[in-house]
């Protein structure tokens, strides 16, 4: 029986796992509504077929397959890279990109259901409950926003199950796994179960994007990434779109086992976590763009740009895209990037990705200046006076510490 009347129409953003699942009947039950889910495709390389008859099996009116792949690189992951942004010295922000592409669309399609509230999956714990909730805020405050897992009387995966089977409803396998993951093109994530503990190691067969380094070819392999304005436009002589571009480099890093990460990181909601990450492609772009911007912006540029980054990380993280800072941010990272062009050559061997060579037509950087051999446009002697100017507080502090007897 429905104990909330008000509801007449929810969105859902649908995975096909476990909790989504259980979500569509437990939504009918309580609150009386129409369930309309969404499956957004943002590359995780699922049978989207399955996981709508999945949606239809649980109980679902209507279900909408979305590709957003396209949006997620171009709007998203483009940005982010531009920015250089890394979420404390280690996550590419795979999940957190992910979520308010999702959510915006979600939102979209509640627009065109005429449906009064959205929901989705994630816990009352994690930063995913945030990331979701504001994008719906930015976007249509006036929707009705249903987090089942902070409401329902279900607390655990074998209370889930149980639900699930009372009504006859499809899940995935009822053994528990050892710990929970999530894809998307950009990367694979790994947390929970066993990696809760931050002295247990990774089980070497849980990884399902990069070889492990040990294993990988005992050759080295170089590629060459080609850019236009700080967007990647071919690789090794080829040009390609964004999306098939990631997906190439996401084959090239796997095989050389380039992009693990295994980081404990401080989550929005107050508590430490550990989070297992694979990014090979990600990892590849993001060294290249940053190799690129070395030839071409002044150190003024560069050293602001670095210190922004950290920002920019923590606004994806704490699920602020749709806000005035991140528009304010990407006019400074657009203006950065309107020299970055040129190519930049990699090379990946067992989980490294180093840069050995970088070129631009617009490169700051100068052989007759940089030069160690004989030259004749840096006068040398005048190091000299720029030191001793440069200096003089340092000179002026000693001074006056000799008048006061070297106390201070």
């Amino acid at each position: 029986m429905a104990t909330n009347g008000q509801v007449r129409k929810v969105v859902l953003a649908y995975s096909g796992g476990l909790d989504t699942s259980v979500i569509i009947p437990w939504l009918k039950e309580h609150y009386g509504c129409a369930v309309v889910a969404m499956v957004a495709d943002v590359g995780q390389e699922e049978d989207l077929d399955e996981i709508r008859q999945k949606a239809l099996a649980s109980g679902a009116d209507r279900v909408y397959v979305e590709d957003l792949k396209e949006t997620f690189v171009r709007e998203v992951i483009l940005r982010a890279v531009q920015a250089g942004a890394v979420y404390e010295d280690g996550y590419l922000l795979g999940t957190a990109m992910a979520r308010p592409v999702i959510a915006a669309r979600q939102v979209q399609i509640a627009d065109q259901e005429g449906a009064d509230a959205v929901a989705h999956g994630a816990t009352g714990k994690g930063n995913d409950q945030v990331r979701f909730e504001l994008t719906y805020r930015a976007l249509r405050p006036d929707l009705k926003v249903i987090a089942p897992w902070r409401e329902w009387e279900l607390r655990s995966r074998t209370d889930c199950i149980r639900y699930a089977q009372e009504r006859g409803i499809p899940v995935p396998a009822t053994v528990e796994k050892p710990y929970s993951m999530d894809e998307n093109l950009w990367h694979t994530s790994y947390e929970g179960g066993v990696l809760e503990d931050p002295w247990h190691g990774p089980d070497p067969t849980m990884f399902r994007r990069a070889v492990n380094p040990e294993e990988a070819p005992d050759e080295p392999e170089e590629v060459v990434l080609a850019f236009e304005q700080g967007v990647p436009t071919g690789l090794n002589g080829r040009s390609l779109d964004l999306v098939a571009l990631v997906q190439e480099l996401n084959e090239l890093g796997g095989r050389h086992g380039v992009g693990r990460v295994d980081l404990v990181e401080n989550r929005l909601v107050g508590m430490k976590s550990r989070g297992v990450y694979e990014t090979p492609g990600g990892t590849i772009w993001m060294a290249a763009q940053r190799a690129l911007e070395t030839l071409v912006l002044d150190r003024a540029t560069a050293h602001l740009k670095a210190q922004l980054a950290h920002r920019y990380a923590e606004l994806i993280y704490d699920g602020l895209w749709y806000s005035p800072l991140r528009e304010a941010l990407d006019a400074f990272v657009a203006t950065t990037q309107k020299r970055v062009t040129g190519e930049v050559r990699l090379k990946l061997y067992k989980g490294s990705v180093q840069v050995t060579g970088r070129r631009s037509p617009h490169s700051l950087y100068d052989p007759e200046f940089a030069t160690f051999e004989a030259e004749s446009v840096y006068r040398q002697a005048d190091a000299a006076g720029f030191i001793r100017l440069f200096g003089l507080p340092l000179e002026i502090a000693a001074r006056r510490r000799a008048k006061d007897g070297g106390q201070g």
